[in-house]
């Protein structure tokens, strides 16, 4: 009984000591992992900020095609309102 009361702190404080040397050996590797991941985060953000020019580029020929097609239809469908209307007043008038 006296050996177990000697033996099993030991190995306990061996076990401990383990656990403790692992959990540093890991805790150092995820602060390189996130070290890592910063530095692509970083590449990442400098690359799309490179192309926000591009971007631009393309929103305003978007906008400016929308313009053109919008009073193009708006034309087009005032040219045929205005075609409908004139059979409409003929109609009533022939009444």
């Amino acid at each position: 009984m006296e050996f177990l009361n000697f033996v099993l702190p030991v190995l306990l404080y061996i076990f401990g000591i383990i656990l403790l040397i692992v959990l540093i050996i890991l805790g150092i590797r995820s602060i390189q992992i996130l070290e890592r991941i910063d530095h692509l985060v970083d590449d990442i953000e400098h690359k799309i900020n490179s192309l926000n020019g591009l971007f631009t580029i393309i929103d305003r020929t978007t906008d400016g095609l929308a313009l053109i097609t919008d009073r193009f239809v708006g034309a087009a469908t005032n040219a045929i309102s205005k075609i409908f209307k004139k059979g409409k007043k003929e109609d009533d008038i022939n009444e």
